[in-house]
């Protein structure tokens, strides 16, 4: 890109910059893959990404809203063209904890942590017959199903369907090692309302205080022990670090959480890692 290709995201050229005196309070402060996040001055936030996968999370806020206290984010609108879908919030007061996490003492964190998993003791009372969305629509996980992105999945009503949409990432491995995972899979019921995506970019704070949670597009009726298996899942070391604080105030789930980092590594068959390894020899033997 030159200097006088115009920016991908506002079409401004340079020479178009320098003509005038107008300084945009619309930004762009997220991006990853095919979506952004902008902020439009303090107040609002716009999201825009592809309608593929459908995206939840109006819906769910709305669901939040009305079933819990759980701070969430104020729809304002939206909307799909073009194979695009739109959403506008206001925004939540406060920064995200992966931007005061630094500055914070032990004590500070310590509280955050609380608070959120106060947040979650309500969802765990909001559970389904069926592993699902709000509407009996598919769930969209790519770490809890290991066999793509953006695919859907479910509903599943049984353990037993969940392990099916689970082993398609199995296939190719032994079937001696699929079959004695299987058997170590924990009771995935009661299915209950999850987040599955608590990293500290998600989490808006304020002197000390928990002000809101957000980005809830991926949320939906999940195994029980699903939201604590998922902050295993971090981004960077701070994240890792305020996820392993929040489990410690959490159910403890540990035997799914090795279920699932087993499961993980034998998704990635005939690439394996020491994990994986070790779990196809421990098989072999009858260990596992």
């Amino acid at each position: 890109m030159t200097v006088d290709d115009p920016c991908a995201a506002c079409s401004w050229t340079h020479e178009r910059q320098e003509s005038c005196r107008y300084d945009s309070h619309v930004k762009l402060f997220y991006e990853v893959s095919d979506r952004g996040v902008w902020a439009i001055g303090s107040n609002l936030i716009i999201k825009e990404m592809s309608d593929s996968p459908p995206n939840f999370e109006a819906r769910n806020i709305r669901f939040l809203q009305k079933n819990t206290t759980i701070p969430v984010p104020e729809i304002v609108q939206e909307w799909t063209e073009n194979r695009r879908y739109f959403l506008i919030t206001k925004r939540i007061p406060g920064v995200p904890l992966q931007e005061a996490w630094p500055s914070m003492s032990e004590t500070e964190r310590d509280c955050i942590a609380k608070q959120t998993v106060d947040c979650l003791l309500q969802l765990r009372k909001l559970c389904s017959a069926k592993i699902q969305s709000l509407e009996e629509e598919p769930v969209y996980s790519a770490f809890l199903f290991r066999n793509g992105y953006g695919l859907p999945q479910g509903p599943f009503a049984s353990d037993d369907q969940l392990w099916e949409g689970m082993a398609e990432a199995l296939k190719t491995g032994p079937e001696n090692t699929r079959r004695l995972l299987q058997q170590r899979m924990p009771p995935a019921q009661p299915y209950t309302f999850t987040h599955g995506d608590l990293t500290a970019r998600n989490v808006i704070v304020e002197d000390g205080k928990l002000m809101g949670i957000i980005d809830w597009e991926g949320s939906g009726f999940f195994p029980v022990w699903w939201e604590f298996v998922s902050t295993g899942i971090a981004e960077d070391q701070d994240d890792r670090a305020w996820k392993a604080l929040l489990r410690k105030h959490m159910e403890d789930c540990t035997k799914a959480q090795e279920f699932w980092l087993d499961y993980y590594a034998l998704s990635r068959y005939p690439n394996l890692d020491s994990r994986g390894l070790a779990l196809i020899q421990d098989s072999e033997c009858g260990n596992v």
